[in-house]
């Protein structure tokens, strides 16, 4: 179930209101797939980024997810997540098909669950533990900063694509 659009409160402390925010633009994200079909989910409107689709962001923003909080900070293992791959590039973004929206939805929020879990569990201030990759050199806390940036701009892709394909509008 995504998360309600509420932003976090204005006093709490840094991990509430860290994860609060990130929260608040994971929702985004699903407020920006409401209503949408299957096949406009898989539709491609700018022409020279054919995989920039919303199915392309919702993959994408799920195993990046995966890779900031389960590769790099706890140092798993990276072999399921399509991102480390060298070939095709952006494979992480390149969805079949037939694959419904609601199911990479469901994945997305799998994996944001399982990101708040390791969030909760460790300090803000313990760094990532992959010894292959430099990133992992990062605090929690960065991780967590750098993943509401980039949900959020991902959030805000999804904004353009869905007013292209539909005319459909609104932020918050």
């Amino acid at each position: 179930m995504p998360p309600p659009r509420e932003r976090p409160p204005f006093v709490a402390d840094e991990r509430t209101q860290l994860v609060g925010w990130l929260d608040t633009q994971r929702a985004i994200v699903h407020y920006k797939c409401e209503g949408l079909s299957d096949v406009d989910a898989h539709r491609v409107v700018l022409p020279t980024s054919p995989l920039m689709t919303v199915a392309g962001l919702i993959s994408h923003m799920r195993w990046t997810e995966h890779g900031w909080f389960e590769v790099l900070f706890l140092g798993g293992s990276y072999a399921d997540n399509p991102q480390y791959l060298e070939e095709p590039e952006d494979a992480d973004m390149r969805v079949d098909e037939g694959v419904p929206l609601a199911k990479l939805l469901d994945e997305y929020d799998r994996q944001c669950q399982r990101s708040n879990e390791i969030v909760a569990a460790h300090a803000l201030d313990e760094v990532g533990r992959h010894p292959q990759f430099r990133s992992a050199q990062a605090t929690l806390r960065w991780m967590v900063i750098h993943m509401v940036e980039e949900t959020a701009r991902h959030a805000g892709h999804l904004d353009t694509i869905r007013e292209l394909l539909d005319g459909e509008k609104g932020y918050y």
